[in-house]
C-alpha cells in the first residue's frame, strides 16, 4: 500500500474545490488537509501542516497560482488546475508534476496522483528481520516441579505410553508433556525425528543404519514412514 499523500486544493471557485474534492475523496492513499479559496490561506496551511501536495488554480485574484508555486518549498509538489491551456508551459516550468485542464474528469486525476506517486515516494524496504535469539534449554513438569532441560545434554527423547522421557548425559527427566510439545522447542537442525515415538540429538549419533540409530548403548528404532527423511538428513 502506497504512503498517505497529504494535499490541499487551492482554488477561489466553489465549485472547482468540491469536484476535487469529491474526486480526491475516493483515492484510497489521499488526506485532504485542507480547501483553501486563494494562496493566503493555503500559505498557512503549509505552515501549520506537513503537506505533500498541491492542487493549485492559477487564475486566482490577488496572488495567481504561478506566483505560489514559486514562493513554497521545493519539496511540496504542485499539480495545476485550470481552464487555461496557455499557462500550460508555464506551469511546466515551474516543475509541476502535471497541469490539468478543467473540466477535470476523475480518471485524468488518478493519472496525475499515479504520477507523483512514480516520482515522489520512496519504495518501501522491509525492516531488517532481526535475527531470532537461540534458546539453549526449555522447562517441563515433572514431579509437580520445572525442570531445566539443557539442549546440549540431550541424547534422545522417548514416548512412553502417557509419559515422555528426556534422555540427557547425567539423568533422564520424565514428563507427562507430548512428544510433539517437547519438539517444538527443539531447533529443527539438531534434532532429528525417527518414529512417532522418538526423537534423537545429532549431536550423540554414533552409527546408523536404515532401521535404527546407535546412541551409546541405545538403539533408537526408525520408522519406515520417517526412513526417507532420516536418511536424508544423516547423509547429506
Amino acid at each position: 500500500m502506497s504512503d498517505i499523500i497529504s494535499c490541499i486544493i487551492v482554488d477561489d471557485e466553489p465549485v472547482a474545490r468540491n469536484i476535487l474534492r469529491n474526486h480526491l475523496s475516493a483515492v484510497d492513499n489521499i488526506r485532504i488537509v485542507a480547501l483553501c479559496k486563494n494562496a493566503i490561506e493555503a500559505f498557512n496551511i503549509i505552515n501549520e501542516e506537513k503537506i505533500d501536495l498541491v492542487f493549485l488554480d492559477i487564475n486566482m485574484p490577488s496572488i495567481s497560482g504561478l506566483s505560489f508555486a514559486k514562493s513554497i518549498n521545493s519539496n511540496i509538489k504542485v499539480i495545476f488546475t485550470t481552464a487555461y491551456r496557455e499557462y500550460a508551459i508555464d506551469g511546466f516550468d515551474l516543475k509541476a508534476v502535471d497541469y490539468l485542464l478543467k473540466p477535470i474528469s476523475f480518471e485524468r486525476l488518478l493519472q496525475a496522483v499515479s504520477k507523483y506517486t512514480e516520482e515522489n515516494q520512496k519504495p518501501v524496504h522491509p525492516a531488517p528481520v532481526e535475527e531470532k535469539t537461540r534458546n539453549d534449554h526449555f522447562f517441563v513438569r515433572s514431579d509437580r516441579k520445572m525442570i531445566k532441560v539443557s539442549l546440549d545434554e540431550i541424547q534422545y527423547i522417548e514416548s512412553v505410553g502417557d509419559y515422555i522421557k528426556v534422555h540427557m548425559t547425567e539423568k533422564t527427566v520424565t514428563t507427562r508433556e507430548t512428544i510433539s510439545g517437547i519438539e517444538s522447542n527443539l531447533p529443527p537442525a539438531d534434532f532429528i525425528r525417527t518414529h512417532r515415538s522418538f526423537i534423537v540429538s545429532k549431536r550423540y549419533i554414533e552409527s546408523f543404519t536404515s532401521e535404527y540409530i546407535e546412541i551409546g548403548n541405545k538403539q533408537v528404532p526408525v520408522s519406515r514412514s520417517y526412513k526417507d527423511s532420516v536418511l536424508k538428513r544423516l547423509e547429506s
